[in-house]
């Protein structure tokens, strides 16, 4: 039987070839990465960039939305949100700076105002009173929808509950993939993702608004990782890194298009439509994609193997040997008669190996800080002074060399001194951008830059890295393990700017730069997998440790 997760040029001299190694085939025989892999690789690019829009949208449809307390004896039907007589009412220092969540007492002596004016002495300025009703400077998000002008808590948990949907679409999506295929999994996520959204636009209630984002979640988040294990089981071992920063690079251009939208088409329903009406389209890859080869091998399915290595080979101007078709054919006869033999518990297993136990408790550390510091960095970068759109491209752009560094470092310097450089960076940036004086815009944004291409290089890192850690047969199990309780960062980063708001104002990048430091710290204590091969056995992955 092949091994799907084996990085290897194909058998030695005097080496016996295996009954079928798909690797093998794509290195000699069919291509590596040739036309075939790359139409299938562009057209997986269209639903990561809308997996990006989905992941992001909430952060513009939820903004915050300047406002200010309604004055009952001085604001009309149609109140203008900056009157030249605001600050009688409202402590601030100008037009531009006053209290959005409070107002001045009413004084106790009214007096009949002139039409358009509002004179200091309606209110009594030693006292300040919370608002009893807002009025909003514009009614581009939800917040003017559902009035949650002061409510920060209650915005925020609408990207938290929503990125608690994508914990759950872990384990859903996985199961449907291994047990329909990645096609399957990528059209159901991308479809449920579309429907979903457009009914959301058309929502008037916080209550089911709420409930439709984690449903979305749930239910559509699984599209990304569905297109990676789709690209990444049909190109060769030489193009599987490249590959997959090829995907990251893709999500990070739908992040830069969504700013751009979002610019375009502020008003959060529209916004909504526009981004999410095209996700239905996905649904057509059913019959445009082929299945990935691994998996129909893994369910015995040589046949269908056999018809699109074909067309691969045919696509990429290759020939498939006879050897191989026999090879095909040969397995699918022994996959008919095969025994299966009962394995203990992989719980079990984990727990009798102390080394193997103790990367499964320290790498979720690591997914845990990469998605906190990744998702926390965008959802911030919209309250940096400046553009809030321009400044969300920024940090959606930098992510892009981030990408390709890491790449390009991983094979030439090892994985422990890319992935502790990445997170001491990124650790430093924070620390700096936390404790930074006021009046330094331009440096500020610099160090944010820095350190979002530095947690882009650790994500690419850590995919590569973790994997590596464990044995083949349950290797794409512990990550997903590690990924899965990783989404806790990604569930408190959309609470951050509300931590901000009413704890401290550095609390975000405090907390980012401490989990990224500890994460470092905790490389140290991992094997080197560099120029290592990949451990197929618990006993052979716990060698590594042992050099």
């Amino acid at each position: 039987m092949m091994n799907a997760e084996k990085v290897e040029d194909g058998p030695g001299p005097g080496q016996a070839q295996p009954a079928i190694d798909l690797d093998y085939i794509l290195v000699e025989e069919v291509g590596q990465f040739g036309k075939y892999q790359l139409t299938t690789l562009l057209l997986a690019a269209v639903p990561v960039i809308f997996a990006a829009f989905a992941s992001g949208e909430y952060i513009f449809t939820t903004a915050r939305i300047p406002s200010r307390c309604r004055i009952p004896q001085c604001d009309g039907e149609t109140p203008e949100f900056r009157p030249s007589w605001l600050l009688n009412a409202i402590n601030g220092t100008s037009l531009n700076s006053f209290d959005n969540c409070a107002k001045f007492a009413n004084s106790t002596q009214q007096h009949p105002a002139p039409p358009g004016t509002c004179p200091n002495t309606l209110f009594d300025t030693s006292r300040i009173v919370d608002c009893e009703a807002y009025v909003y400077e514009n009614t581009l998000s939800v917040v003017y929808d559902f009035d949650m002008a002061c409510d920060e808590w209650r915005r925020s948990q609408i990207g938290s509950i929503r990125t608690i949907g994508t914990l759950l679409v872990l384990p859903i999506t996985g199961f449907i993939s291994d047990r329909w295929g990645r096609r399957v999994a990528l059209t159901i996520n991308a479809f449920n993702t579309g429907w979903i959204g457009l009914v959301r636009s058309f929502v008037n209630s916080y209550e089911w608004f709420l409930a439709l984002e984690v449903i979305e979640s749930t239910v559509g988040a699984g599209a990304f990782s569905s297109c990676y294990i789709l690209v990444m089981e049909l190109v060769g071992p030489k193009y599987r890194v490249p590959a997959g920063a090829m995907i990251s690079t893709m999500f990070a251009v739908g992040q830069v298009l969504l700013g751009f939208i979002a610019w375009g088409v502020p008003s959060w329903r529209a916004l909504t439509r526009l981004l999410y009406a095209p996700q239905l389209l996905v649904v057509t890859y059913f019959w445009i994609l082929s299945e990935s080869i691994r998996w129909l091998m893994s369910k015995g399915r040589y046949e269908e193997s056999e018809t699109i290595l074909k067309k691969v080979a045919k696509v990429n101007k290759k020939q498939l040997s006879e050897k191989s078709l026999e090879a095909l054919r040969t397995s699918a006869e022994v996959e008919k008669t095969r025994e299966k033999v009962k394995e203990p518990w992989l719980v079990v297993k984990v727990f009798k190996s102390k080394l193997i136990l103790f990367r499964c408790i320290v790498s979720p550390v690591w997914w845990i800080t990469n998605t906190l510091v990744y998702y926390g960095m965008n959802i911030n970068a919209v309250n940096l002074s400046g553009n809030r759109y321009l400044n969300y491209v920024y940090v959606a752009a930098i992510e892009i060399p981030g990408f390709w560094t890491a790449v390009l470092l991983l094979d030439r310097v090892g994985r422990k001194p890319v992935l502790i450089c990445g997170y001491w960076l990124c650790a430093t940036c924070q620390f700096a951008f936390a404790f930074l004086p006021e009046g330094y815009e331009g440096l500020s944004l610099t160090l944010y830059l820095i350190g979002k291409f530095s947690i882009a290089m650790v994500m690419t890192s850590v995919y590569l890295f973790t994997a590596e850690l464990f044995p083949t047969k349950y290797r794409h199990t512990l990550l997903a393990f590690a990924s899965m309780i990783g989404r806790v960062g990604s569930i408190t980063a959309p609470l951050t700017p509300a931590f901000a708001q009413e704890v401290w104002e550095p609390f975000p990048s405090v907390l980012f730069g401490s989990f990224a430091l500890l994460s470092g710290l905790l490389i140290f204590t991992m094997p080197e997998t560099w120029r290592r091969k990949l451990p197929d056995t618990f006993e052979e992955a716990e060698a590594l440790s042992r050099r």
